[in-house]
């Protein structure tokens, strides 16, 4: 007699109770728009249309009177989109999560609900250990959008915000040349006769990449400099022209240095910014010359560089117009302001579908990649190892 054998065990051919998938549920949110305190920062995270959408799929949002003024958005503006204007910063702060450009002060950190969400930036290198301690004591969680990773391994914001830095920094040189400015009277332009002005630009990021393609598109004749051969190839091929670029040879760039009547310096350095132009290579460069260095909120890649404001931004050392002012998208408030909010409003929506941020928290790795502190307990290393401070994995505490 034969044996039938069955690829199922007797368990198996058992009718088994049918298991769906349960709904999810959407999470409303109760978000709260604080004006920016911080010197000079004009930037709020949600513009009116980000609002309205946000109140229209059923979210709640309240904006502090006044906070989109520097971006020119008016109270009305956000009123009209559906969003609670509120007079006092003590109604802001107690939403359940807390948007803001620059991380909240210790003054606005005692206003904020215990075990609320703060999504903001979080500039490691300004911040004290008083601050993490702060945040802690209210067992917040924190989330850092300068930290937060795309499924691309991207940092949108960080990217976003380049662009800006990148581009403005060759316009706001094309002003500080003029006549009017004190500069050498050279239009940053190329006009039929005239020989065009010359543009130096250090790194070949996002910052350096958007700075060439301004100038270029001025009609400026520009060279790259950066020690990755790669970075080099992909800044010729976002250009689709070729155009001088070299490594970081001393000899090579003080010849461009001497000839050149603008200088970009966008090299970021993993902890602070490598100095590559010394003092004395400033000083062979021409009179008049325009230095921006948009490194210097990591210290500046030039050594001339002294940090500047957006009311004193320039400075002349050696005869050269220096340009150093830290936070350069704040200049362009609205723009920066709809870059962030294009980023921060399907970010949010996304949010709420998952239930929530403490569901999405499970879900979304992209969300863990920016947070620093879940309900007060420290998840990120680097920030851990710069202050001495007891420090948890994320991915132990959520379950």
């Amino acid at each position: 007699m034969s044996q039938h054998f069955s690829p199922f065990s007797k368990e198996q051919l058992i009718p088994q109770e049918e298991k769906l998938e349960t709904k999810k549920q959407k999470g409303d949110l109760f978000i709260g728009l604080p004006k920016e305190t911080y010197y000079e920062e004009k930037r709020i995270c949600l513009t009116p249309d980000a609002v309205a959408a946000m109140t229209q799929s059923g979210h709640r949002i309240v904006v502090e009177t006044g906070a989109g003024e520097g971006a020119n958005f008016t109270d009305q503006n956000y009123s009209e989109a559906g969003a609670k204007i509120a007079y006092n910063p003590e109604e802001v702060f107690g939403c359940n999560i807390i948007l803001k450009i620059e991380p909240p002060t210790l003054q606005e950190i005692k206003l904020i609900k215990p075990q609320s969400v703060l999504v903001s930036a979080l500039q490691l290198k300004t911040q004290s250990k008083k601050y993490f301690e702060a945040l802690a004591s209210k067992r917040i969680t924190a989330i850092a959008f300068d930290f937060i990773k795309d499924n691309e391994g991207m940092y949108p914001v960080v990217q976003s915000l380049s662009e800006i830095a990148g581009t403005a920094s060759v316009l706001i040189a094309a002003e500080l040349m003029s006549t009017q400015n004190k500069g050498n009277g050279l239009l940053l332009g190329n006009i039929g006769g005239v020989p065009p002005a010359e543009v130096v630009v250090l790194g070949a990021g996002t910052v350096g990449e958007f700075a060439a393609k301004a100038a270029i598109g001025l009609g400026a004749s520009v060279k790259a400099f950066d020690n990755s051969i790669s970075k080099l190839r992909c800044l010729q091929k976002s250009l689709q022209k070729p155009i001088y670029t070299s490594t970081l040879q001393p000899r090579t760039l003080q010849k461009a240095l001497m000839r050149c009547d603008v200088l970009i310096g966008a090299i970021r350095g993993k902890s602070r910014a490598p100095v590559v132009i010394t003092d004395e290579m400033v000083q062979l460069m021409k009179p008049g010359a325009v230095i921006v260095d948009v490194s210097i909120d990591r210290g500046g890649c030039i050594e001339t560089s002294e940090v500047t404001t957006h009311s004193k931004p320039t400075f002349e050392k050696h005869g050269i117009i220096h340009y150093c002012v830290p936070n350069i998208p704040s200049r362009y408030a609205r723009t920066a302001t709809v870059s962030i909010s294009n980023i921060f409003t399907p970010f949010l929506l996304h949010i709420a579908e998952e239930g929530g941020f403490e569901n999405a928290f499970r879900r979304e790795r992209v969300l863990r990649s920016g947070m620093y502190y879940y309900h007060g307990i420290l998840t990120n290393k680097a920030v851990a190892d710069w202050f001495g401070l007891p420090f948890s994995d994320i991915n132990l505490l959520i379950l």
